[in-house]
């Protein structure tokens, strides 16, 4: 009868929900086009340029400055290393992987009617990587005042405020915890799904045993906690644009995109903590948790161009949100030592969320070019974009109203500067850039600007063209390795490499 009761109030009062925070929206909010060798090289200004197919992802009239239909793919190596600091400990790591990061075509229709201002117009298509995932390291360090402990008692003493109650957190009696773990999980969600990990491990114990009990203590207490924390992650953001642009009479160009975006993201997180406190009656834990991300949007951007000479160029776009539905799914692993014995409660249970929304942020971009002949040209990009203005949807829900409003309070307008050049010889062509990224956040020290240089090498061998590219940027963040309990953040100086080559030739 408790059983059914149980039940019952599940169903009609819970929601089964993982809480989604400011660093999703982040994650999914950031397009780092690696883009052509010459894009890349010119740390990508060229929303006033256009005649590259990734330059048609910052701006969709540039496909339009294309004279001839024209094809492209690059390959890459991106490395990142990254040195960590976590209470003093120091450790350093770096990952590198090959990949092709960019692959499209635009095809050029002249008009033959010569008396028409509409001079041509073009059909392209250009898949883009606009984030890479993979990720390994590790920060370690001795906590001299938070557990892992604090996670599941912040999770049981109520993250709002209201504990949770011991019947709604706890196995019954023959129950295995792979079935305790999963009906927790349907009835109540996610928070009673941690809190449930932390009893059943005895990381916390009730302050009344009762059924009604919602107050709960930790049986790890003390100082110096030894923890080491593992994180690895894989996978990729990426975007294929359907391009259409046209030329009038050669000077305004105009252009639009319908792009659809992928997520794949698979994150692996571990957690190892040993204290000797006398207080404490658990000496040892380990805790993993396992996410798979999953999702699809759609956005659209406009464009044009304008030669207001026949050197001097301007450009304006605007990319709309990208309005993204995303699956996630988790599975988590707890096992702890104390000396009278050790836990381990490994549900073997993957909790499959219901599907959510997610809208990023719009962003508009103001170019300037000026072209010296064959000589060469100088190009500058500025972009703004509001990441506070990001949403996960539906809005009613009372989680995601709650991490909208962190967003709207968290999150800032970031401003971008992009500058390039290129000087060419003969068919040789030397390329330079710089570019500078405000943080997303309104507290800088916490997520920090990116600054970075390019430079680059092409040849054009007339029908095709070989480029190559070496970037290098630098950004210094801020890790939180927990949303409640074990706040704390292993900082991080990032450093980000990448190699690029491009085979570009006409159609």
């Amino acid at each position: 009868m408790k059983k059914l009761l149980m039940l019952c109030i599940g169903l009609a009062s819970s929601s089964y929900i993982l809480s989604q925070d400011v660093s999703d929206a982040v994650r999914y909010s950031m397009d780092e086009i690696q883009g052509t060798a010459r894009f890349r090289s010119m740390s990508g200004a060229f929303g006033a340029l256009g005649g590259d197919m990734s330059a048609v992802n910052i701006n969709p009239a540039g496909s339009a400055i294309f004279n001839n239909s024209h094809a492209s793919a690059s390959i890459g190596v991106f490395s990142k290393k990254d040195d960590i600091n976590y209470f003093n400990g120091l450790t350093t790591s770096s990952n590198s992987n090959f990949d092709l990061n960019q692959l499209g075509a635009a095809f050029v229709f002249i008009n033959r009617d010569e008396s028409s201002s509409w001079k041509k117009f073009t059909l392209g298509v250009a898949y883009d990587r606009s984030a890479d995932f993979d990720d390994d390291w590790a920060a370690k360090g001795i906590n001299p005042n938070n557990s892992i402990g604090s996670y599941f008692l912040g999770y049981a003493n109520g993250v709002n405020g209201q504990g949770l109650r011991l019947d709604e957190i706890s196995a019954f009696e023959g129950e295995s915890y792979s079935q305790a773990y999963s009906e927790i999980g349907s009835f109540y969600g996610y928070d009673n799904q941690q809190a449930f990990l932390g009893y059943e491990g005895y990381i916390i114990d009730p302050v009344e045993n009762t059924d009604e009990n919602t107050a709960y203590t930790s049986n790890i207490n003390g100082t110096d906690f030894d923890q080491e924390y593992y994180y690895a992650s894989r996978g990729y953001n990426g975007k294929l644009a359907f391009n259409f642009a046209t030329s009038y009479e050669d000077k305004i160009f105009l252009g639009i995109n319908l792009n659809t975006h992928f997520i794949n993201y698979e994150r692996s997180t571990f957690l190892s903590e040993i204290n000797s406190n006398e207080n404490s009656t658990i000496t040892s834990v380990d805790f993993e948790n396992n996410l798979l991300t999953t999702g699809s949007g759609f956005s659209f951007q406009l464009g044009g161009i304008a030669k207001v000479t026949e050197a001097l160029r301007v450009g304006l776009s605007y990319n709309s949100p990208t309005w993204y539905r995303i699956s996630e799914e988790t599975s988590q692993y707890l096992a702890t030592d104390s000396p009278e014995g050790s836990a381990i409660i490994n549900p073997n249970v993957i909790n499959i969320f219901p599907e959510y929304k997610l809208q990023t942020p719009s962003k508009v971009t103001g170019s300037l070019a000026y072209v010296f002949g064959k000589q060469g040209l100088l190009s500058f990009d500025y972009s703004i974009k509001d990441y506070s203005g990001a949403k996960l949807r539906p809005t009613s829900d009372i989680d995601f109203s709650a991490t909208n409003s962190s967003i709207s309070n968290v999150l800032d307008t970031a401003n971008s500067y992009r500058i390039g050049g290129e000087y060419r010889y003969k068919q040789l062509s030397f390329r330079g850039g710089y570019r500078f990224e405000e943080s997303p956040y309104k507290n800088d020290s916490f997520y920090g600007d990116l600054t970075g240089y390019s430079l680059g090498l092409g040849y054009n061998f007339g029908n095709f063209n070989i480029d190559m590219a070496f970037s290098q940027a630098e950004r210094d963040t801020n890790y939180q390795l927990y949303n409640v309990g074990l706040t704390d953040s292993a900082e991080f100086q990032s450093k980000f490499t990448d190699v690029i080559l491009t085979l570009g030739f006409k159609i």
